[in-house]
This record gives C-alpha cells, sequence and structure tokens, in this order.
C-alpha cells in the first residue's frame, strides 16, 4: 500500500453543507440517502422499492393499528423500512472497511503505525493525569459537602432530640381518690 485510497482521504475533508432536514444514521435522508440509493438503484446495485424512494418518511402505527402520537401530541414519523434496512447495511459495511484499512495499514506499515500509536499514547498521558487530578479533587470536594452536610443533620437531630427531653413540667401524680 502506498497511497491512502481517495474515499478514504475524502471521509477527512471538511464539508461546508450546513445540517438539513431529517436524518437517518446522523446523514441527511432527502439530500444524502435517497439520491445515493437512487443512483445504486439505477445501477442495479440495490433494489429498493419506488413507493419507499418516493415517501421515505411514513406514519409510525401502534400494534393495533392506530396511528401513534407523542407525548407532546404530535403524530410520530419513522423511516421506510426497505431504506432504513438499506442504512444499516450501508453502515455495517462503513465500518467493516474502516476496520480493514486500519489493520491494512498497521499490517503493511508496522513501524509508522506503531510509532503514531506511541506518539499519540505519550501526547494523551498529560491530558489523562489531569483529567485524574481534577477529577480526584472533584470527588473530594463532593466527599467534604456530604461530611459536612452529613454532620449538620447529626446536629440538628441532636438538637431536636434535646428539645423533646427537656420537660417542661413535672407530671403530676395522680392519686385515687
Amino acid at each position: 500500500m502506498k497511497q491512502t485510497p481517495t474515499y478514504i482521504k475524502n471521509l477527512l475533508m471538511p464539508s461546508t453543507k450546513p445540517p438539513s432536514a431529517r436524518r437517518v444514521w446522523s446523514i441527511d435522508l432527502e439530500t444524502v440517502w435517497l439520491p445515493f440509493f437512487t443512483a445504486t438503484n439505477a445501477m442495479g446495485d440495490t433494489a429498493i422499492p419506488v413507493d419507499a424512494l418516493g415517501s421515505p418518511i411514513r406514519l409510525a402505527y401502534a400494534k393495533d393499528g392506530s396511528v401513534k402520537f407523542s407525548p407532546t401530541g404530535r403524530p410520530v414519523t419513522r423511516v421506510a423500512k426497505p431504506i432504513s434496512d438499506s442504512v444499516t447495511l450501508v453502515r455495517q459495511n462503513f465500518v467493516a472497511n474502516l476496520m480493514s484499512y486500519a489493520e491494512q495499514v498497521a499490517t503493511e506499515k508496522q513501524e509508522d503505525y506503531a510509532s503514531q500509536v506511541e506518539l499519540a499514547r505519550n501526547a494523551g498521558q498529560p491530558i489523562i493525569a489531569h483529567d485524574r487530578a481534577e477529577l480526584d479533587k472533584a470527588i473530594q470536594a463532593q466527599l467534604e459537602e456530604a461530611m459536612r452536610q452529613a454532620q449538620e443533620e447529626a446536629v440538628a437531630q441532636a438538637e431536636a432530640q434535646e428539645v423533646v427531653k427537656e420537660p417542661t413540667e413535672p407530671e403530676k401524680e395522680l392519686v385515687p381518690a
């Protein structure tokens, strides 16, 4: 392996497209998934039903067949199952490709890969140490606050019990007549 493939380089390039409507796997349905799956259908690579591409957002139904509503009263929608299933397949393949690429680089360029791992580990050490120290301080402060509150509650309970124990008047003895 001599050069990084273009598709990997493209994954690392910033994009200036603003976020838009409905997302599936954090990717816009209307501007990315629908054109992509329309293209894959046109090329014969997929056979996603045209009704799913034509109406990708569907009402969600309860098991009894009634339309689902959210707690706020809005109707619940879902992505058509063929599109959702295809996105899941793309996602699984994407993850597999990322893992395969990383394994290929780690195998073919062992020294460079090991060097990058060591550089990252060394660069991360001060951050990890700082975060650990800050966490220890925060936990200690929480413990001290909890102890202070517990002592205040104990003092308040002790004072309340002392008030109850203080006799107001000696009880009069009842004498039978």
